[in-house]
């Protein structure tokens, strides 16, 4: 009985759970000299060659950013998020999907990173 009004109360939980809170809790942070002014996070597939080149541009760089690779997470997890980025940023959703304080770039387009965060 106990672990079933646990597992009660853990539901009401996730469900309340704002999504910006669960990004939050599920981003790896990446430590930068530059960069932390743009607030940088990332949505990324863990084998995705766009992807990693994407996290090498930002490293080359010495920028601090935050990603999420979301096939690593759960799949309820998964739709909250790609449910919110479809809904914030009216765009089709593709990796990388990068986003910061100026802006944000869906896919690989280095010319657009340079832009976003000069």
């Amino acid at each position: 009985m106990r672990n079933s009004n646990f597992q009660t109360k853990r539901k009401i939980i996730y469900k309340t759970m704002s999504v910006e809170n669960l990004i939050e809790g599920l981003a790896q942070d990446v430590d930068g000299e530059k960069g932390v002014e743009h607030d940088i996070l990332i949505f990324t597939l863990s084998t995705c060659m766009w992807c990693k080149k994407c996290k090498r541009f930002l490293d080359d760089r010495k920028m601090a950013y935050r990603y999420v690779d979301v096939d690593k997470i759960d799949f309820r997890d998964k739709n909250k998020i790609l449910d919110y980025l479809r809904s914030n940023y009216q765009e089709r959703i593709s990796y990388p999907f990068l986003i910061c304080k100026n802006g944000h770039v869906v896919g690989y387009n280095p010319n657009k990173y340079e832009e976003l965060l000069e």
